[in-house]
């Protein structure tokens, strides 16, 4: 059987110019893929944005569409370019000039998941590495590239919010000493406009929730291919601290995983009602 690459959730009627992305989120792990890693089934997981598609949900209810990757991370990252090709891992591949993200082991393909624990035995060749790239990466950014042209020529402008999420141990303390709940990445600036960035850390913050900006997660592939703030397209990364939905040793939901998926539906709701009424005013 044939897995899509990608799921997308429209709504009855699209209401607001903010499209939700889920790259991470995937968990269909091809049997030939985990018959080659050297993981189990849970450490493999580990770099796996996990059950983020589900606390984001409840967008379509609010007017937005939502696309959400099948695929997990450990198999291919959709947030790197497509050319991000590891030579430590892939043959034939030339080594670049200056990339910490393929040095580290997180290209496109990555050689390692969280704790830089390797993937899988042996390297893979040229064409099963692009093989990979056609069959998960090129589909997702095709078909995530039409939901933001479609709403840009519907609404004159749009909203992407790249849903991710963190570990624990990844995110700092406030100077009060609070864990930071929610890291907002604009590329200091670059990928969205200062008003709605401003706006979408009040959302959480009303909610309850600890925010801060782009340190350590500023953005990668995804806001800096989408947001032109300049031509009215704006892209967010928003990374979620995984203690407050998740076990993170397990993999599995914790208890307040209900709790914040409802604190989630309560974002959301402002965030997108904010798109209906407020950000042609930002894009003007």
């Amino acid at each position: 059987m044939i897995i899509p690459p990608y799921k997308i959730i429209v709504p009855e009627l699209q209401s607001t110019p903010v499209v939700f992305s889920s790259p991470h989120s995937g968990c269909h792990y091809p049997a030939d893929f985990l018959q080659n890693s050297l993981l189990d089934a849970t450490d493999i997981r580990s770099s796996e944005d996990a059950f983020v598609d589900q606390l984001i949900e409840g967008a379509s209810a609010h007017g937005a569409t939502m696309i959400c990757a099948t695929y997990p991370r450990a198999y291919l990252d959709l947030n790197r370019r497509d050319d991000e090709l590891d030579p430590t891992l892939i043959e034939g591949v030339a080594k670049p000039f200056h990339n910490l993200r393929i040095a580290s082991g997180l290209g496109v393909i990555p050689r390692v998941v969280a704790g830089a624990r390797t993937i899988q035995r042996g390297k893979l060749s040229l064409s099963e590495a692009q093989a990979r790239i056609d069959r998960a990466w090129h589909p997702y950014h095709n078909a995530l590239r039409g939901l933001i042209d479609a709403t840009h020529m519907r609404f004159g402008q749009v909203l992407l919010l790249d849903m991710h999420s963190m570990p624990q141990g990844a995110s700092q303390m406030t100077p009060k000493g609070q864990q930071i709940d929610i890291i907002l990445g604009d590329r200091f600036g670059s990928s969205a406009g200062a008003d709605l960035s401003d706006f979408v850390s009040t959302c959480f913050v009303q909610a309850g929730l600890t925010v801060a900006r782009n340190v350590p997660f500023a953005g990668a592939y995804i806001t800096h291919a989408y947001g032109k703030p300049a031509h009215a397209r704006h892209a967010l990364q928003i990374e979620i601290n995984r203690a407050l939905y998740l076990d993170e040793a397990k993999i599995t939901p914790n208890v307040n995983f209900m709790a914040f998926k409802q604190t989630m539906t309560q974002v959301i709701g402002a965030l997108c009602q904010y798109g209906c009424d407020e950000l042609s005013l930002a894009g003007e």
